[in-house]
């Protein structure tokens, strides 16, 4: 056997190992479908109002309201609202619902990194660092009772 062979033979195994622990992390389709499920109901339905934009202005931010891994709403002091949806599933966003950012200017925008921020015994601490998508004007859909 020469040294190429070996080494093809010795990597050989890697992806079944690889693809049975990544397996294993996978959540169950129970537990994905339970996800999506709580996710919608706390996402409440919007009517996109304009194309997305890059940026908003950081100083007019009102609040920011988590609604799931995947969905932070920027409410605006000018009763605006902005709907930025993450390219990938921040883990950790939902436990505490809030987040924090660090920023030199006036400005947030697209891929910005935006911490979950999480309290434990008291204190604030940053957890997972995850993008920002654009920022789609929305409004929010009125519900009829």
């Amino acid at each position: 056997m020469t040294p190429r062979t070996q080494l093809a033979l010795a990597l050989a195994p890697l992806p079944l190992t690889a693809a049975l622990v990544l397996g294993a992390c996978a959540p169950s389709p129970e537990a994905a479908a339970a996800r999506a499920a709580r996710d919608a109901a706390r996402t409440p339905a919007v009517t996109v109002l304009g194309p997305g934009e890059a940026c908003i202005t950081q100083s007019q931010i009102r609040q920011s309201i988590v609604r799931s891994d995947s969905v932070i709403d920027f409410e605006m002091r000018s009763g605006k609202v902005y709907r930025s949806t993450l390219p990938n599933r921040c883990p950790g966003l939902t436990l505490d619902r809030a987040v924090t950012w660090e920023n030199s200017i006036d400005q947030l925008c697209r891929q910005q990194i935006v911490y979950a921020l999480q309290n434990f015994a008291g204190t604030l601490q940053r957890g997972a660092g995850c993008g920002l998508g654009e920022f789609v004007p929305v409004e929010y859909v009125k519900v009829k009772e």
